[in-house]
């Protein structure tokens, strides 16, 4: 049995333009409205920069190793975790993506700093269950933790026609990854029956991701996806990714309007970095 993962690498150097958007919910504080005008969704304050409430989560589930991409403007995040903070139950590394080119781009930023090991792979701007880290960090190979749709609906605080554009996972019966839906039609979901799982970009990788990432093309949005990515590491290298179901809310902090909620779920929440 190979060794449970260590490394997690987080990928926070999207654009944030929802939450750049001004959406009419309630007005945030000064401050909040600062970080959220910068689209830095990762260090949105709540009681304490929302990514402080991530990385302790992957502590508590064993990790020790994070890197995070960013931005090259992005020194705000350096500045936080290198001199405001500086973490003891984990370190902090970065990788620079240079340009916004999409997420498999951004994955490959951070090739150096998973060298031939496996590694955890999340979105910055989501707070993921334990349960799913702690799951993920013990499977012997390759996988990704799948969502119920009717559970981050009802549990969490994305409502239902947010979640429509989320990918579907198909799967085996043998429980591995078969494919992914990128903005699936009524059609495709309905003949999934009753109960469909998304994608939230929670995985395990190891270091084939990356030849992966190098060989895929732009897809149609003008971006290298971590889904094109994927599929070509299923085709063309035989990576076979384990796919663990979860019946468990993940908290999504995308827009505005996504902050309050976000805030009330995490509220009394420790946080020991």
């Amino acid at each position: 049995m190979a060794d449970p993962v260590v490394k997690a690498v987080i990928l926070a150097r999207g654009l944030g333009t929802r939450m750049r958007r001004l959406d009419g919910t309630a007005p945030l504080d000064r401050e909040q409205a600062a970080v959220a005008d910068s689209g830095v969704k990762a260090m949105i304050p709540i009681g304490r920069p929302f990514l402080d409430y991530v990385l302790s989560a992957l502590a508590d589930a064993g990790y020790r190793e994070v890197c995070l991409v960013i931005g090259p403007e992005h020194h705000v995040v350096r500045e936080y975790y290198t001199t405001t903070v500086v973490p003891s139950r984990v370190s902090i590394a970065f990788a620079i993506q240079e340009r916004p080119l999409g997420t498999a781009d951004a994955l490959a930023a951070a090739s150096a700093f998973a060298g031939d090991d496996r590694f955890l792979m999340i979105n910055s701007d989501n707070y993921y269950p334990v349960a799913a880290f702690e799951a993920l960090r013990r499977l012997n190979g390759p996988g990704l933790a799948i969502f119920e749709r009717d559970s981050l609906v009802r549990d969490g605080n994305i409502d239902a026609a947010r979640v429509q554009q989320f990918a579907i996972v198909k799967t085996t019966l043998t429980g591995e990854l078969a494919d992914i839906v990128e903005k699936p039609d009524a059609a495709t979901v309905e003949a999934l029956g009753p109960d469909v799982f998304v994608s939230m970009n929670c995985w395990i990788f190891g270091p084939a991701i990356f030849k992966a990432c190098r060989s895929v093309g732009l897809s149609s949005r003008g971006e290298l996806e971590l889904s094109d990515a994927v599929r070509f590491s299923m085709a063309s290298l035989g990576e076979r990714y384990s796919a663990i179901p979860f019946r468990a809310p993940v908290l999504d902090l995308s827009s505005r309007a996504d902050i309050a909620a976000v805030a009330a779920r995490l509220a009394g929440r420790e946080v020991r970095l």
